[in-house]
């Protein structure tokens, strides 16, 4: 309860330039002084947990309300104050990420909830731009599922919990019900007329000094006018009559008959409230959005449709609840709220059968509430809404198929804004349930299956996305048709297991089925052939394939511009986008890459955010365009950003901070900046097969790049020993004749010329040369890297005569490929050996 007693702020009060989502204050709050005052003097130590005394456990002391009050009264000392409902671990990320906004970060709707949670908890560890902030963890029931999200720095944290084991993790202080004098106090403040000290005295009595009780029975009183002898003579007779039926003791007795009372009396004034107020006891206790009741929805019943249809009677009952204290109405937020205990009472008086109607048309009203595309970013706020309701409405127990593709949409917006640990979560838990009520071979089933292996492969966990994919497709094979969407989708899923395995040549035979299905069944105008389309590119690009990836996706990026497509999918847009940078770069065409990667990652940026999985990769591959472009101050400083924000979104195994760690020692590498670059190269390397396979083709190509920096750091010998292992694999993996065994190849050459084996690195040098020539073309630049090699080599060997020719036309083609000024035709000009590096692409 809040209150109305002075501040001891200051009269010219210094409002937070943040404020958010804090519940409005009780003007009847009461008391707690003392309480209040502990609470400060813990908050100098940071982390503070309101608990209940061991008696009441289960709510109505009164911590939310103090810790609303706290917030009021003591707001002028901050400049941010955030409240999170923490009850339901979901929703406590997404209310860190709707923070991200306010404190001038990309929106989750733009970054995903993961990356703009990470980057709320970043700022605030910093205190940037808010040094002094208060967040508020309210109901906050399980110490360990905030371990890892409490925000550090010098702010204070505010938890209240009905769980005593926060006072052995933080310090405490225990609330417990009124002290009689306060209970008083709040009653005859509560009740201006009509109650005297001594009734009141009375009625505390009776009621155990209960906050919610005496809030319950002050609202009835108000409302009514009932007199407190008369009040207090039902309260006798209902207690009694609870007791006597043996009525469940988890809730005190005088709450119950308390809350009984006002029940009675609502439902007397307008029975229509007290319907509602059974419908929002179905709801989770977070915030109901008002508009959940806006729609007349089929399956209904018609005394709640009929009630839905008039706004002017919908009104009166959502007034009724809040004038009766049943309900806490925010009006700016247009949202209504029940307190957990209420609801559990509410649910209590209700038989098994009417339980089980009313809890379904809840699912139908939250289905006929929230929009059908998950994948539209306008919509998240409203699936943000609904989110901490699908866990304690019981919506994976409906079978409706409306309510399914609820749950469904709910998956794919926690996948669409990156939150894949809650997805994951969520789905899992699904898929018991409706494989209990509908059998494992189920469609909806089948679909949720295949959405878990694509979750699992974002959160880099490949080996068991693959495992069970496989399963997944035989499953999906047997069940349904072929050109069945969820059929494609697990058939691009098993694919993509199979990039992740390092068989590029099998997932392309998949993906260019799976293509075919899809242009058949859907045609090339489809977002979802386009994807598929992009699988396919990114399978060229993986065999070495650089311009059949280049045309397919310059021909689908061009028919996209032309339709003014782009923002029907910017995410899938931004996909395709890179690809075709991507490929530009690795066909040899640097300037044209840079051109294109500029684009793409302002793009990016605009539309999905700097922390955005698919931004920081287009943001790599802009840098890597960079570094073989020459321009390497800006490939630095890219490089870094993005590793910087993989390492904190990710964290450090993860397959994309494992390919931004390898950019970032390839340029520093480049600049000089060697053993640093070795530091880093040496760490990638031995992360690499805790990701994928051991054979996997990126495990020996990074291992070449390592190879490097041990030869330049004086050790050739291992270099040689290094590559010759990686070398090995590639071969065995891919061939020879793939561009990551010949740019191995190259660097193996340096190794045996370091060494003084002269005549074996030209043969190996020259060999790699002439496969580079058929594979990617006499101009490429690593064909030149190559041919600059080779023409050392045979100076060292003392063949001048073809050293001369040699040196003339790689001379020529790096003045029309990439101009002489260019740090590569430099090497080669003072007669120095060039290195060739690797760079992972997306699987």
């Amino acid at each position: 309860m809040s209150s109305s007693q002075p501040d001891p702020s200051p009269v010219a009060e210094r409002i937070p330039q943040v404020w958010g989502k804090v519940p409005p204050r009780n003007k009847n709050f009461t008391g707690r002084a003392e309480l209040l005052t502990r609470l400060r003097e813990g908050l100098d130590s940071r982390v503070t947990a309101v608990v209940p005394h061991a008696l009441h456990g289960l709510g109505g002391v009164g911590k939310t309300q103090m810790a609303v009050e706290y917030a009021y009264r003591y707001r002028s000392d901050y400049d941010l104050v955030w409240w999170i409902p923490a009850d339901q671990p979901v929703l406590v990320r997404s209310s860190l990420a709707s923070l991200a906004q306010p404190l001038g970060l990309p929106s989750a709707s733009v970054s995903g909830v993961e990356d703009a949670a990470n980057a709320v908890l970043d700022a605030l560890r910093r205190g940037e731009p808010h040094a002094n902030w208060l967040l508020i963890f309210d109901n906050a029931d399980e110490p360990e599922e905030l371990t890892d999200i409490l925000p550090q720095g010098s702010g204070h944290v505010l938890i209240t919990s009905r769980n005593h084991r926060w006072a052995g993790i933080v310090d405490a202080v225990r609330i417990d019900v009124f002290p009689r004098e306060e209970s008083v106090e709040f009653l005859t403040r509560r009740i201006p007329k009509g109650i005297s000290p001594k009734d009141a005295d009375r009625l505390a009595e009776e009621l155990g000094d209960l906050p919610l009780a005496l809030e319950q029975a002050a609202a009835l009183h108000v409302e009514t006018g009932i007199a407190v002898s008369e009040y207090l003579q039902l309260l006798t007779q209902r207690t009694s009559q609870l007791l006597s039926q043996g009525k469940p003791t988890e809730y005190p007795a005088s709450m119950t008959a308390a809350w009984g009372l006002s029940v009675a009396s609502l439902e007397e004034k307008l029975p229509e409230a007290l319907d509602l107020l059974r419908y929002c006891a179905f709801f989770g206790p977070e915030p109901i959005p008002r508009d959940a009741f806006r729609r007349v929805v089929s399956g209904l019943s018609p005394r709640l449709n009929d009630l839905l249809a008039d706004p002017i009677r919908l009104g009166r009952a959502i007034g009724e609840l809040g004038r009766f204290a049943l309900a806490r109405l925010d009006f700016p937020a247009r949202t209504i709220q029940v307190h957990r205990l209420i609801q559990a009472l509410v649910r209590d008086e209700l038989p098994e059968a009417e339980q089980g109607r009313l809890r379904h048309e809840v699912h139908l009203l939250l289905a006929g509430y929230t929009p059908l595309d998950p994948n539209d970013a306008g919509n998240w706020n409203t699936y943000l809404a609904v989110l901490g309701h699908i866990g304690p409405a019981e919506v994976a127990q409906c079978q409706d198929q409306r309510v399914r593709e609820l749950a469904l949409n709910m998956v794919t917006y926690l996948y669409a804004s990156a939150d894949y640990a809650s997805a994951r979560s969520l789905v899992q838990s699904f898929i018991d349930t409706w494989t209990a009520t509908s059998g494992s071979d189920d469609e909806d089933v089948l679909r949720l299956h295949v959405e878990l292996g694509n979750l699992l492969r974002e959160l880099g966990q490949y080996q068991e996305a693959s495992d069970r994919n496989i399963q997944t497709l035989d499953a999906v094979e047997k069940a349904l048709p072929p050109d069945h969407e969820t059929t494609l989708r697990a058939l691009r899923g098993r694919a993509a297991d199979l990039r992740a395995s390092g068989d590029f040549e099998q997932a392309h035979e998949i993906d260019d089925n799976a293509l075919h299905r899809y242009r058949t069944k859907f045609g090339d105008e489809d977002w979802s052939t386009r994807r598929a389309i992009n699988s396919v590119a990114l399978d060229y690009g993986l065999k070495s394939d650089y311009s059949g990836a280049r045309v397919l996706l310059e021909k689908m990026f061009r028919e996209i511009r032309a339709e003014g497509a782009e923002s029907a999918d910017p995410g899938s847009f931004l996909n395709i986008y890179t690809g075709l940078a991507r490929a530009v770069r690795l066909s040899g065409d640097f300037a044209e890459a840079c051109d294109l990667g500029e684009d793409v990652y302002a793009y990016g940026l605009e539309l999905l955010g700097p922390e955005h999985s698919w931004t920081l990769r287009a943001g790599k591959d802009l840098s890597i365009a960079w570094r073989r472009a020459g321009d390497y101050e800006r490939a630095l400083e890219v490089a870094e950003e993005v590793h910087q924000r993989y390492v904190r979104a990710w964290g450090l195994s993860h397959p994309d901070t494992l390919a931004a760690a390898t950019c970032l020692a390839n340029i520093r590498r480049t600049i000089g900046e060697v053993q640093e670059a070795l530091v880093l190269a040496d760490d990638t390397v031995r992360r690499y097969p805790r990701v994928y396979l051991a054979e996997h083709p990126y495990n020996h190509a990074c291992a070449g790049n390592l190879a490097i920096l041990r030869r330049i750091t004086g050790d050739p010998e291992v270099a040689r020993k290094i590559n010759e292992d990686a070398l090995t694999g590639l071969e065995l993996k891919l061939g020879r004749d793939h561009h990551y065994s010949l740019t191995v190849a190259i660097n193996l050459a340096s190794d045996l010329a370091s060494l003084g084996e002269t005549e074996s690195a030209y043969r190996l040098c020259a060999g790699t040369l002439r496969r580079l020539r058929a594979l990617l073309g006499e101009d490429h630049p690593v064909t030149l890297s190559a041919a600059a090699n080779a023409v050392a080599d045979l100076r060292a060997l003392g063949r001048d005569e073809e050293a001369a020719a040699l040196h003339n036309d790689t001379e020529e083609r790096y003045h029309r490929v990439l101009t002489l000024e260019h740090p590569d035709a430099q090497v080669f000009l003072e007669g120095r050996r060039l290195d060739a590096d690797f760079d992972p692409p997306p699987i």
